[in-house]
């Protein structure tokens, strides 16, 4: 059946169609029809308005470690509020989601316009080092879609997955039929909290032994810990890529700039990358390749763009659209003039 639904309210519908019994959140705007919709969910899910956005973080994590699929919404301020809670997460290689719908910063900035500008803090946002599994979808239908690949990704790689969305896409309107979606979801496989001998830390420790002086350990740690992210990002690399055999110029987009640029297929090449982080090295070099521009369109100051330079080597292109608005025909204007 056909209906009409918010991006936010399809995030929350794809987040229970994936098992999520706990969720934790602190209103704010654009996200808040996420934790609208999953409050009245209450008794079939664990809801809590949190206090604020450090509270909720960290009750995700102690949702998560007592056995429940977990979730926790906010946007730009509460995801800077959330590092040190994912920092931790990823310490102790908790699965959990945290959906960031971003607006203008930085701080309070112009909170009911939308942005792109989180991109560089949903991987390095937290201090350390850590890898990250992030997505971002550019329809309603794959706010529902990817919420639940989100929530398989934090299973198989026991950490925290970003679902990266914006303003614009949290509250478009789309008809979506959910039940012609085919979706699989993979169950929890980690012993809920008091199950066996189990010891949660910020510390690095081993076999619940602190070892914060061991740089041996730390880095065999590291190195496993990443391995294991990476292995099971590997079944979650989500893209499109319309080729268009008569341009040279590859145009990079996604979320809600995907979205705007997509009539310029008719003259340009056009690559999504909807899993942002690991970095679809692999195809987006190989798209690259067959292009003399690559140009990324995003709604900040070239975060992505920078990520593109580093994998390709080669000078990449930027039409930053700041402000919280994104027009096509200025797009247009900035590309002619490139």
């Amino acid at each position: 059946m056909k209906r009409l639904i918010l991006g936010n309210e399809a995030v929350a519908m794809g987040a229970m169609q994936a098992g999520m019994t706990f969720f934790a959140a602190y209103p704010i705007t654009p996200a808040s029809e996420i934790m609208h919709y999953l409050a009245a969910k209450e008794g079939e899910i664990a809801f809590i308005h949190a206090e604020d956005e450090i509270a909720s973080i960290h009750l995700a994590i102690g949702g998560s470690l007592a056995g429940r699929k977990a979730m926790t919404s906010t946007a730009g301020p509460g995801m800077s509020l959330k590092q040190e809670g994912i920092g931790l997460a990823h310490m102790m290689e908790v699965p959990l989601v945290i959906v960031n719908v971003q607006r203008v910063g930085p701080s309070t900035g112009m909170p009911t316009l939308p942005s792109q500008g989180d991109i560089i803090q949903s991987i390095h946002g937290s201090h350390g080092d850590y890898t990250s599994i992030v997505l971002y979808p550019s329809s309603v239908e794959e706010c529902y879609r990817y919420s639940i690949a989100a929530f398989n990704a934090a299973e198989e790689a026991r950490c925290p997955v970003i679902l990266l969305m914006d303003g614009f896409l949290s509250h478009l309107a789309e008809t979506v039929d959910l039940e012609a979606i085919e979706v699989k979801t993979v169950p929890r496989t980690i012993p809920p909290l008091g199950t066996g001998q189990r010891h949660f830390t910020g510390l690095l420790s081993r076999d619940g032994i602190p070892r914060t002086k061991d740089t041996d350990y730390y880095r065999k740690w590291y190195w496993a810990t990443k391995e294991k992210v990476l292995n099971a990002a590997k079944n979650y690399r989500f893209y499109e890529y319309h080729r268009n055999e008569k341009s040279d110029t590859l145009l990079i987009a996604y979320g809600i700039s995907y979205r705007v640029i997509l009539p310029l297929q008719r003259s340009c090449s056009i690559f999504k990358p909807v899993t942002l982080f690991p970095i679809l090295e692999d195809e987006i070099k190989a798209a690259a390749a067959e292009h003399k521009r690559v140009v990324v369109v995003e709604m900040n100051d070239g975060q992505y763009r920078g990520e593109m330079e580093r994998i390709l080597r080669r000078d990449v292109l930027g039409i930053p659209m700041l402000g919280g608005k994104i027009s096509l025909n200025e797009i247009k204007e900035r590309l002619h003039e490139l």
